[in-house]
């Protein structure tokens, strides 16, 4: 309501040109959330994972591995505590994510910074507790690692679940799922249309 006010108040010359400058930048918003399809980040659908074409690698060696029967990307790479924390940390690692990947500033090999790794460390913990609780590794590794001594869980189970990638280069050909292309049928059509005619 205050907006409307507010275009009120403008002198009737600016008018026009404020609406239709309002209308261009909602457009061009709506079309950047569109694009980037900004929606399937409140998911924990892998998927998502490969809306940047750099995760290939790693979405294709978790699809082949054990723990794709039982665990989403999001299972071991988010924090479970609570709703709040777990949502926080999904809108500034991915906002950091989409950063890099907007400006095309992705690294040759991905590392997991440190907030993830605590992330993952704690969520292996709390998925295997069961079956290393009696060995006290829950102590040595998950409880001491927090205090700077003892060992990831990965340190040991390096290969798992995403076998030996490290680079965009080292599985160049993995077979993961082709993404719906955000380009509307309409304007498809009419560019090959355009590809075909200046083909001649």
């Amino acid at each position: 309501m205050n907006v409307i006010r507010k275009l009120l108040t403008i002198p009737e010359r600016w008018r026009l040109p404020v609406i239709i400058a309002l209308g261009i930048f909602s457009g061009i918003f709506l079309l950047i959330i569109h694009l980037s399809r900004a929606g399937s980040y409140l998911s924990d659908r892998p998927e998502t994972c490969i809306n940047c074409h750099v995760m290939y690698p790693q979405y294709a060696s978790w699809k082949s591995s054990s723990h794709q029967q039982v665990a989403t990307c999001a299972d071991c790479h988010v924090p479970h505590d609570n709703l709040v924390k777990k949502y926080f940390f999904k809108a500034s690692d991915g906002a950091r994510h989409a950063t890099i990947f907007t400006a095309r500033m992705e690294p040759q090999v991905i590392r997991i910074k440190s907030a993830g790794m605590t992330a993952v460390q704690d969520n292996c913990v709390r998925c295997h507790t069961d079956l290393v609780e009696m060995t006290e590794l829950v102590k040595v590794t998950g409880l001491n690692y927090r205090h700077g001594t003892g060992q990831r869980c990965w340190d040991c189970h390096r290969d798992v679940p995403h076998g030996t990638v490290r680079s965009q280069s080292s599985a160049p050909f993995a077979l993961v799922p082709g993404l719906p292309s955000v380009m509307p049928e309409w304007l498809r059509g009419y560019m090959n249309q355009r590809f075909k005619q200046t083909e001649k």
